[in-house]
């Protein structure tokens, strides 16, 4: 049998060891998702949400347990961890509260002798497959709103967060959801993207890399399934001249470092007005410096090391080249003793003089490190913003809301803030454009691809 195991960045032991499944498994569960749907689509609303909420309650009653598990997982610090479980329980409630509304027959103007209605249904089986940077969130976004759909669910992770899947299914086991309704497969990717290809899945989201986002479009080349895609992003951030600096430092810190900045909404680049330039630089790299570099078990530990040292070395190559072509670090890295080349333990960078021929300017760092630029005003920074393949999100920081509203409309990004950033709001569709991905996860608009319409049209005699 072929076996994955996951290497802990904490200190590189392997944390955790599993076999994937074989034909035979995925055969059956495949078979077993399809039959289990049928009854599921017969069940209440009501009845869903409470098998749903029960999922949901499980998981915040073992909270700090399964926290710690991802920890050491993937490195995020102990004192963030319990936060996305708190996150995935928001999203899940929301999603629930708006299904019936969502779900709704849609009502036409009425006709002498007729009726006529637009109805919402399922699908069939979904196959999400989801990463390991957002474990939790990531995976909810798709299971919560494709289960009170009537849809069936086989959940595929990243083989780095693959115990986050198990406890999704003791979850929703404890819940008492009926068998076949939810599972979890460990897939290779060859078996992967049998299950994509396989007749039994109507429908495929994932969340991952724009490489393999591709591949997976290969899959299903062809045989008319729906996909959704939420893909890499190069998040841009443009701090006008009326911008309150105090906040906009704090918040745009915590967007680029978070989670040591492996978030594909995370802010990468910046684009600054001239007239406070130095003064926001200097804020800026001030803020960073309070960061505590360190193993994330640790309570105090502020920046937990990367997933794997090849992710941390990819990004030290990035800050190597652009200092190579003129980029000025503004943070000497042995201010972090816990920094150590050929380990994922990475010090946090700034860097400015920076322009748009460097890849730290133009491709995904998915790493502690951002570019800051200086510009002349709303024009330059609007080109420099969409001067890249990615659109996922864009935060503009300023008093002005008309300003926001107008940059915002000419921005190619699929959310915009103001004075905020690295946020999702449940009751707002999140959606990538150009190489961010297509299609839409949370909101009402969520449901949309998750089932397909059905138009009756009655005619009374």
């Amino acid at each position: 049998m072929e076996k994955t195991q996951i290497i802990s960045p904490v200190d590189g032991r392997i944390f955790a060891e599993r076999g994937f499944a074989n034909s035979q498994e995925i055969t059956f569960a495949l078979s077993a998702g399809v039959k289990a749907q049928r009854l599921w689509l017969t069940t209440s609303l009501k009845e869903r949400k409470g098998f749903c909420l029960g999922a949901i309650e499980y998981m915040m009653a073992h909270r700090h347990v399964f926290s710690e598990e991802l920890t050491w997982q993937m490195g995020r610090p102990i004192r963030d961890t319990p936060g996305e479980i708190s996150g995935l329980e928001e999203r899940g409630r929301y999603m629930i509260d708006i299904a019936q509304k969502a779900l709704a027959d849609v009502s036409l103007q009425e006709k002498p002798g007729l009726t006529r209605l637009i109805r919402r249904t399922a699908l069939g089986a979904i196959f999400v497959i989801a990463p390991w940077n957002y474990p939790y969130l990531t995976a909810i976004n798709s299971i919560i709103p494709a289960l009170m759909a009537g849809n069936a669910v086989i959940l595929k992770h990243s083989p780095q967060t693959l115990l986050c899947a198990e406890r999704l299914q003791e979850a929703f086991d404890a819940s008492g959801l009926p068998e076949g309704v939810f599972q979890t497969l460990h897939l290779s990717h060859e078996d992967s993207a049998g299950v994509i290809k396989s007749p039994e899945i109507a429908f495929t989201s994932f969340t991952g890399s724009v490489t393999t986002g591709q591949l997976i479009e290969q899959s299903a080349a062809g045989l008319l399934k729906g996909l959704a895609l939420e893909l890499g992003g190069k998040d841009p951030a443009y701090v006008r001249a009326d911008a309150a600096l105090e906040a906009s430092v704090a918040q745009l810190v915590e967007g680029a470092y978070f989670n040591s900045g492996q978030s594909c909404c995370a802010v990468e680049r910046i684009y600054v007005a001239a007239s406070f330039f130095d003064e926001f630089v200097e804020a800026f790299v001030a803020q960073v410096k309070q960061y505590r570099l360190g193993n994330p078990l640790d309570p105090l530990t502020t920046l937990g090391p990367l997933v794997s040292t090849e992710a941390a070395e990819r990004v030290r190559r990035q800050i190597s080249e652009a200092v190579r072509a003129g980029a000025t670090p503004c943070i000497d890295t042995g201010y972090f003793k816990a920094n150590k080349n050929g380990s994922p333990y990475m010090a946090p960078q700034v860097l400015i003089h920076v322009d748009h021929q460097m890849t730290v300017m133009r491709e995904e760092s998915f790493g502690p490190v951002v570019g800051i630029m200086k510009v002349a005003g709303d024009d330059e920074a609007l080109a420099l913003m969409n001067d890249s393949p990615y659109g996922l999100t864009a935060s503009i920081w300023t008093e002005d809301v008309g300003r926001a509203v107008a940059l915002g409309d000419a921005l190619q990004a699929g959310t915009v803030f103001m004075n905020r950033c690295d946020y999702l709001d449940p009751a707002l569709a999140w959606v990538g454009v150009k190489q961010s991905g297509r299609g839409c996860v949370l909101s009402e608009l969520g449901y949309a691809q998750l089932t397909r319409p059905k138009s009756f049209y009655l005619k009374h005699t």
